[in-house]
């Protein structure tokens, strides 16, 4: 619960202090002579040439800053922010970390408990069945659900981690009017929402069909909501319409809720596998996994976007005219490697020349990322199918677990 109650407290935050620290970029005008050199555009600015960007206005249309104009930026002008805003939070965290530990006691030897004289106490039943912490890396159910575990969370982490460019990038073209700056911080809310819910509701969903059913739950469900939303966004491109943006939003906080709830009951289902004598130690093992996901999630989504981006740009230059890509950037097609790398050439300037009829990629380039975290949620769900209850030859003897 902590992680997700948390999420809703920093998007508001984050976005404050980032419209608090940030500053606008030195702007130069529509009309400026430039040069390019070495694929980089540079203009004259004070007495001495500068290196340059050009923002067009679906550029602009990505960014959360306000009073930008279409036009020539100087590089490494203005401020995003992100650095001050970063380094407040962490002061934070830092006091509000300190202040909690300094804060925990424990009870006085003299506390006790009231409890009624008609109350009857029972003795605790003892603990069998119990996986000792050091056998947890020799058993294939500890492989089993720590896959799972990372494909689920490897989605969940790679879409709030891309949410909100993802949400400009996709939609912002299709329907300006509805998503805007402010919008995609919404989606980042939703998402939290979802993952406190989901933390709740699920849990509470699988003390009644059980773990592993609400795991079957989990991975079956993810990759129909992964492999179904390519298919969503092209009908929000094609129909702009604002139901099925409702429709890609929903999807999204479901799937949220999902990588939610696996946090949220894990350590129920290894209990359930391995005993609850060790339960502490094995899911600390377990989230070895969850390090990796966070490591894997947000990069694969912006490892395969930057693929989907190459491939649509090459698709792209493919149908401009040689003579309109000189004129426009400076330099022939040869050099286009140098000019992508020095974000002279993007997508979105080059749907400026490209002929009439041509579909602009943008909205598309998550496709791939979507397609192949479904496919990875397949496999976890066909790992997840192969758990069986732990052989009793691992179990620690009931001898060995009263000492």
């Amino acid at each position: 619960m902590g992680f997700g109650s948390g999420a809703l407290l920093f998007a508001p935050a984050a976005n404050y202090l980032l419209a608090k620290f940030s500053s606008l970029p030195t702007y130069l005008g529509n009309a400026v002579s430039t040069v390019t050199e070495g694929g980089r555009l540079f203009a004259e600015h004070g007495g001495t040439m500068v290196e340059v960007v050009y923002a067009n206005a679906a550029d602009l249309a990505k960014l959360s800053t306000t009073g930008l104009q279409e036009g020539f930026y100087v590089v490494g002008s203005g401020d995003t922010g992100a650095a001050a805003t970063l380094a407040t939070i962490g002061v934070g965290y830092t006091i509000a970390m300190m202040a909690s530990a300094l804060a925990i006691k424990k009870p006085h030897p003299t506390f006790k408990v009231e409890t009624p004289s008609s109350a009857v106490t029972a003795a605790p039943a003892a603990s069998v069945n119990n996986v000792h912490t050091d056998n947890m890396f020799r058993l294939p159910q500890f492989y089993a659900l720590g896959s799972v575990l990372v494909v689920v969370a490897s989605g969940g982490m790679g879409l709030i981690g891309v949410a909100k460019p993802l949400m400009s990038e996709i939609f912002s073209g299709a329907l300006p009017h509805i998503v805007t700056a402010s919008f995609a911080s919404s989606f980042i809310l939703m998402l939290s929402v979802g993952n406190l819910g989901g933390r709740l509701a699920w849990a509470t969903l699988s003390d009644k069909i059980g773990r592993p059913a609400t795991f079957h739950l989990f991975t079956f469900g993810s990759i129909g909501i992964y492999a179904s939303l390519p298919t969503i966004i092209q009908q929000v491109i094609q129909n702009q319409s604002a139901g099925n943006l409702m429709a890609f939003c929903g999807l999204s906080v479901a799937a949220i809720s999902m990588f939610g709830g696996v946090y949220s009951i894990l350590p129920a289902y290894e209990s359930d596998l391995f005993g609850t004598k060790y339960v502490g130690a094995n899911h600390g093992k377990m989230l070895l996994f969850s390090s990796t996901a966070a490591l894997a999630g947000p990069s694969t989504f912006l490892y395969l976007r930057g693929l989907s981006e190459k491939a649509a740009i090459s698709d792209l230059v493919s149908k401009i005219d040689p003579a309109a890509f000189l004129e426009k950037f400076g330099s022939d097609v040869s050099a286009l490697d140098t000019l992508v790398e020095a974000k002279t050439v993007t997508v979105a300037k080059l749907m400026e020349i490209a002929p009439s009829g041509v579909v602009d990629p943008t909205p598309f380039l998550y496709d791939t990322s979507f397609y192949s975290i479904a496919a990875a949620i397949g496999v976890g769900a066909v790992a997840h199918s192969l758990i069986r209850p732990v052989d009793p030859k691992w179990y620690e003897k009931v001898e060995d677990s009263t000492k």
